[in-house]
């Protein structure tokens, strides 16, 4: 259906944006003076913009619309519920039946331990209740001082304060006085960029054993936890080598220090199981989770706790000094509860993972015979491919980092098709209701791009390669 006839033309939204609407990690000016995209409508993969155009979203809003857009179901429980008991808190010892029933399917559905969950409005703030938490769980036991957090570098858990510090986006540390005292990074196990001549197996146990010589230069008796995404999403889709994840959990289980995997991304189907965990073989103590969790239809974030950590916690913890408002919102948990019914009953991960997540990645393997792509990496539906003049290479851009990416960012846009550029990296989190048909689409449409960036790319003379760090 269009909608476009019921808003005021594409220019007036455009002012309206220019005038009183603040974008996230935008430069306002930048994009004042070009004008916003105004996205007015969604169906299944495809939304809708205020001139018409239909376009593939290969990024599944970000990182979340799991089961694709205008799900009649999910609008209808959240109307039934908005009738019934639209807010109320869970402070002050109550409870309500969404967020109580959400709670216990997560815990059905939920790998290994992880019975409990502390609600949050979003993925940024479950990773500063992770702070929070896991300080507190060391503190109940009289080891206050093992206070300390380590992530990674180009890690990404957020943009608030805490978030933003366990996350090392060197971005975001330059604005606002981050990272808070505390909290430590380690290298990425990003093979293409920063492997050199090692095997993909041997790269990936030297940058986890980066994280036992933290942990000794620092003294475990002080580090509280390691954070890590199984995937790193806005990093640039950064798959770790088969070797990683197990001797980083060999590290943390021996030094006695509490494993947080943020599935903020990952879970809920997007790596082809339901949660990136069991993809890597990690057993966490905390899971942060959001966005797959409602599909994107409405915020709700949260921590999924061991039950390790809740038993001492339960015992000598007393009071956990900390919530929201909107914890366990009931609109937004009758949200969550309604789209983990749907995936369940339809098998949407079980069918993306047995047939369109493989021909996606049978499709996304062809790009890396492109003259400008130099890897195409993909675990279930999500993917990224290396832009480089220089295959043999692995060579980076002579231009500034992000140039040639964002010349074929825009050339996708222009094209009907969302893929987000990461610097000179394409990456890609379709809906897990992609079929067949749409990858070929979407594949179409990705080549196309490719091939009028790199034109671009050459016609202006940025298609130099310059030389790895």
């Amino acid at each position: 259906m269009d909608h476009r006839s019921n808003y005021p033309s594409t220019a007036e939204m455009q002012a309206l944006d220019a005038a009183h609407n603040l974008h996230p990690f935008t430069d306002t000016g930048a994009l004042n003076a070009k004008g916003a995209r105004i996205i007015t409508s969604g169906k299944g993969v495809y939304i809708h913009d205020s001139e018409g155009a239909r376009i593939l979203d290969g990024m599944a809003g970000l990182w979340c619309v799991n089961l694709g857009y205008g799900r009649k179901e999910m609008a209808e429980v959240a109307y039934r519920q908005s009738l019934e008991l639209p807010f109320y808190n869970t402070f002050f010892q109550t409870s309500h039946p969404p967020a109580l029933q959400l709670a216990a399917k997560l815990a059905e559905i939920m790998p290994h331990d992880l019975n409990r969950v502390f609600y949050a409005g979003s993925g940024s703030e479950a990773n500063d209740t992770n702070i929070r938490l896991v300080r507190h769980y060391w503190a109940s036991q009289g080891k206050p001082e093992k206070s300390h957090i380590i992530g990674r570098w180009n890690g990404y858990h957020g943009s608030t304060m805490g978030g933003g510090s366990l996350g090392g986006m060197k971005g975001i540390h330059a604005q606002g006085g981050l990272p808070i005292p505390g909290i430590s990074h380690i290298d990425q196990p990003y093979w293409y960029g920063e492997g050199g001549d090692m095997s993909p197996e041997e790269f990936g146990l030297l940058r986890a054993r980066a994280l036992e010589a933290e942990i000794e230069r620092l003294g475990a008796d002080k580090v509280a936890a390691f954070i890590g995404e199984p995937v790193q999403g806005a990093g640039g889709v950064i798959i770790p080598p088969s070797t990683y994840w197990p001797e980083i959990q060999r590290i943390c289980r021996e030094h006695d220090v509490l494993l947080i995997a943020d599935e903020v991304i990952t879970a809920f189907g997007r790596t082809g199981k339901w949660f990136g965990c069991e993809t890597f073989g990690i057993q966490p103590d905390i899971m942060t989770i959001a966005k797959g969790l409602s599909s994107g239809y409405a915020p709700i974030g949260g921590s999924m706790v061991s039950e390790r950590m809740c038993k001492v916690l339960d015992e000598v913890g007393g009071e956990f000094a900390h919530g929201y408002t909107y914890n366990g919102h009931p609109v937004a948990a009758a949200v969550a509860l309604e789209n983990i019914r749907i995936m369940q009953e339809e098998k949407i991960v079980e069918t993306a993972a047995a047939d369109t997540m493989p021909y996606m990645a049978q499709r996304w393997a062809e790009l890396a015979d492109h003259p400008m792509v130099g890897e195409a990496r993909i675990v279930g539906f999500m993917g990224a491919i290396e832009l480089t003049p220089d295959k043999a290479a692995r060579a980076p851009f002579a231009a500034d980092e992000g140039t040639v990416g964002y010349m074929v960012r825009e050339r996708c846009f222009a094209n009907g098709l969302v893929m987000r550029h990461v610097g000179d990296k394409m990456i890609i989190s379709p809906p897990l209701v992609l079929n067949r048909a749409e990858i070929d689409h979407f594949l179409g449409l990705a080549v196309k791009s490719l091939d009028e960036g790199m034109a671009k790319a050459k016609a202006e003379g940025v298609f130099a390669a310059g030389k790895r760090a």
